[in-house]
């Protein structure tokens, strides 16, 4: 048996890698998820271990505080900690963030998520015992005026050493003018897409510390030999209110479990589209195995005749797809190294760089990609592997029949209580519990969509004679066969569409969720947007307030109305405070006490009713920001700011500036003089950020469109992640029809011999081809809508309020669908058109 499984195998080379080619797709995303998310941590984990001293000095809440020109250790408070025994020097560090390079094409460089930092100009080694920078080229900066740029920074600014740059940031020098004198890289040169400028240590006082003699955090390097933890000891003895002095290896660690647990996310992510393109491979290899058993069933009775048992039988299908699932999985291993850097690409997009980084290959992505493959690939052959076993030795007698399985009604009950499960689950989660329970929804959503792929023989009926009954008009007798032949094995083609009908129902799940979102945005900032302009980032950060109070000076402005947020701990609940100016936010929306009174003061807060937590007016909200912890007196509580994001907790800015935040705004509302120029004084303030390229100007029109962009970005890269999915289910197609064409090469040949051309024959099977792609478009896109309405209706809470279902990208998934179609059909048309006839007639 095992010679005979190994020569059907061989025998059968062509067949089995269409089958192997799903899981091969599918273990190379599991296995290119693993390479980029490992490789990504390497990265941070080196970034972190070569960013700390032996022992640090730095803010408690350093999340909250970084860069904050409040929150500071006095250079006078540095003597002291070199005074203690074992510390062999001492070194501050001016850290600022948000500083931007100008490229030559006047865009900044980066700014899409990676972060942007600046520094002060220092050789304390790091806890390595190593510079963090190392000079490529030309000096470090000495005096104002200079700056030295990371090396892949300058070239992607498109700048050399001695060339002049400009930089933005978001402190009080909203641009600064410098000369490169110097390019440097950080360790091994991987810095994940983030841009640092160092200054010398006086000009970045004066830039991001207003100019005291201060430093944001001390590195304090051991004497060799020293106990780093108990210098740490010592030192935090000495540190100022709010800060802490921990072990640069404590921080790393610390910093690394962060990251990590940051990271996981996007692990999650990648391997989520990973299963489901295992899960619509499943379909494919279930699909090749079951028409491979019913194409064998005269050879494997004559083996039941001659001995073998049914064990053995079935032993040999699932041998079989134990070699596919090796082969997948080693195959699956490098397509997973081209994905990995395919998928570096999707993220550097986005600002998550790491082309200077090396690609990790650690052993359990080894250990991962072959036990995905082996274990999708024997359980999804066990079903026909049975079928196999059952074939009775009687069946040698007859004529070779690829037939339709019995019927079996146990088995059909059960598929009928998966799809009401999942009904009953659906309507649990829409109707019954909390809404924002999605997982109710997301249950139900898998059973209904599992239960339809297995009933998908009989709700396809109505589609497929729907089809037939257009080809019958358009196409005549071709039509018509091409109708009963996608309809002659139901199952068949009902497990080739369902594996397009999952990938089109995510697609359409997501087109709707998309679409509802950016209608929702569009009608928030309908309602939400009463001031004639509004200044932001372009990519959601902060920008010096200078630019603001300019903005007030500009001829034809009647007022200006900025709008901070900033990280805080509330009762060790990490929150973002909001801070509005009470007097000139009244012209952007007027507060609504629900209970209490809106007014506002340096000393006073708003609480939204969401987190009022039993809290009354007149209690008082301790804020921590950066170290610095205010008490804050409840004025009053609200329900719902249109114009801000969330309904937390809200300060005046003298509030937020008594916590040392630094003074940058989110955004400025702007507001023109009644009778003004509109035109002109939009010129005027245009010309006023020419020189901030993150800093745009927009009405309500544009900050609508800047808001759909970035969920366009988004649903782009769910749907470049999803087409791997539809990749298989073209696959799937391609195998069934060619599978097809094999079993039916007698009837293709009398069909030929009675007068059906060429054309018409691949026609005909181009027609079946477009008929499976359309039922599993059909099927899924009815099945995303409904699901994508369901999850609308659960977000509505969290302001998805209007529902839209994009009918003209449905109607586009659809012909997408039927060109699909087409496209699968022209390998096993071809090969259908080239048949000898005489060969064909005479074929068993």
């Amino acid at each position: 048996m095992l010679r005979a499984t190994f020569k059907s195998l061989l025998a059968r080379k062509a067949r089995l890698l269409m089958s192997a080619m799903a899981i091969i797709l599918g273990v190379g995303f599991v296995a290119g998820s693993l390479i980029f998310t490992d490789t990504l941590g390497r990265t941070f984990d080196g970034i972190m271990d070569g960013t700390v001293g032996d022992v640090v000095v730095q803010n408690a809440q350093a999340a909250e505080s970084f860069g904050a020109p409040g929150v500071t250790v006095p250079a006078k408070d540095l003597d002291q900690y070199r005074d203690l025994d074992g510390v062999e020097r001492v070194d501050g560090s001016v850290d600022a963030f948000g500083v931007f390079v100008v490229g030559k094409s006047g865009n900044v460089v980066g700014g899409q998520g990676a972060p942007a930092l600046a520094f002060n100009e220092t050789d304390a080694p790091n806890q390595l015992g190593e510079p963090p920078v190392r000079y490529t080229s030309g000096r470090a900066p000495t005096k104002e005026g200079e700056v030295a740029i990371d090396e892949q920074t300058l070239a992607r600014a498109g700048y050399t050493v001695g060339d002049e740059i400009a930089l933005v940031t978001a402190g009080d020098y909203p641009q600064i003018k410098a000369r490169v004198v110097g390019t440097f890289i950080f360790g091994e040169g991987g810095m994940a897409g983030a841009s640092v400028s160092i200054f010398d240590t006086t000009t970045a006082q004066k830039y991001f510390l207003k100019g005291k003699d201060a430093f944001n955090t001390v590195w304090v390097t051991t004497k060799d030999g020293v106990d780093k933890q108990q210098v740490a000891d010592e030192v935090g003895a000495l540190v100022p209110k709010g800060f802490e002095a921990k072990t640069g290896k404590a921080i790393a660690d610390e910093a690394q479990t962060q990251i990590q647990e940051a990271l996981g996310f996007i692990t999650t992510f990648l391997l989520v589209f990973a299963g489901v393109a295992l899960f619509v491979g499943s379909f494919l290899i279930v699909n090749t195995f079951s028409i491979l058993v019913a194409q064998r069933s005269r050879e494997l009775a004559l083996l039941r005749a001659i001995g073998a048992s049914r064990r053995q039988v079935s032993r040999s299908v699932l041998l079989e797809a134990f070699v596919v699932g090796v082969i997948g999985g080693t195959a699956g291993l490098a397509v997973g190294v081209l994905l990995a850097m395919g998928i570096k690409a999707l993220f550097a997009t986005i600002g998550l760089d790491l082309s200077t980084s090396e690609l990790v290959f650690n052993p359990r992505t080894v250990i991962a990609a072959y036990l995905v493959g082996v274990i999708v690939t024997m359980v999804a052959a066990w079903l026909p592997a049975r079928r196999a076993g059952s074939v009775s030795p009687v069946e040698a007698m007859r004529a070779g029949d690829a037939s339709e399985p019995a019927a079996h009604p146990i088995r059909d009950v059960l598929k009928v209580l998966l799809l009401i499960a999942g009904v009953i689950a659906f309507v649990v989660g829409l109707f019954f519990v909390d809404t924002r329970q999605l997982w109710w929804i997301g249950a139900g959503i898998v059973g209904m969509l599992l239960g339809t792929a297995f009933l998908a023989p009989f709700a396809g009926r109505p589609v497929i004679r729907g089809l037939g009954w257009v080809y019958r008009r358009l196409y005549g007798t071709v039509g018509r066969m091409a109708e009963q032949n996608a309809i002659r094995n139901p199952g068949r083609t009902a497990a080739t569409a369902s594996a397009l009908m999952i990938g089109m129902t995510l697609v359409a799940l997501m087109g709707v969720v998309s679409a509802s979102t950016k209608a929702s945005v569009d009608r928030q900032i309908e309602t939400s947007f009463r001031a004639d302009y509004m200044l932001s980032n372009a990519v959601g950060q902060p920008f010096s307030s200078k630019i603001g109070q300019d903005a007030a000076k500009v001829e034809g402005v009647r007022e200006v109305s900025p709008v901070r947020f900033t990280p805080t701990r509330v009762a060790g609940e990490r929150v973002y405070l909001q801070a509005v100016d009470p007097k000139s936010f009244a012209d952007v929306e007027k507060i609504e006490a629900t209970s209490g009174t809106a007014d506002l003061t340096k000393d006073t807060i708003l609480l939204g009713s969401d987190t009022s937590d039993g809290k009354k007016v007149g209690d008082k909200v301790k804020i921590a920001a950066g170290g610095v912890e205010r008490d804050f007196t409840i004025a009053g509580f609200y329900d719902e700011i249109t114009a801000l994001q969330n309904k937390s907790y809200l300060v005046s800015l003298d509030g937020m500036e008594r916590l040392g935040a630094p003074s940058a705004d989110n955004w400025v509302f702007i507001f023109i003089e009644p009778g003004a120029d509109k035109a002109a004084v939009q010129d005027r303030l245009e010309a006023l950020i020419k020189g901030q390229p993150l800093v745009t100007l927009k009405d309500q029109r544009g900050y609508a469109d800047e808001q759909r962009a970035s969920i366009n970005q988004l649903l782009y890269l769910i749907y470049a992640l999803l087409g791997l999915a539809i990749v298989i289910a073209v696959l799937g197609i391609i195998n069934t029809l060619g599978l097809s064409v094999m079993e039916r090469t007698r009837e293709i040949g009398l069909l030929r011999a009675v007068g059906l051309a060429r054309t018409q024959l691949r026609r005909m099977i181009r027609l079946e081809a477009i008929c499976i792609a359309l039922l599993g478009a059909v099927l899924g896109i009815g099945l995303g809508v409904i699901s994508g309405v369901a999850i609308q209706r659960a977000l509505v809470e969290d302001g998805i309020t209007e529902l839209v279902i994009p009918w003209a990208s449905l109607v586009g998934f659809l012909v997408a669908s039927a060109v699909v179609g087409v496209l699968a059909a022209l390998w096993p048309a071809y090969r259908a058109g080239r048949l000898n006839i005489l060969d064909a007639i005479s074929s068993e």
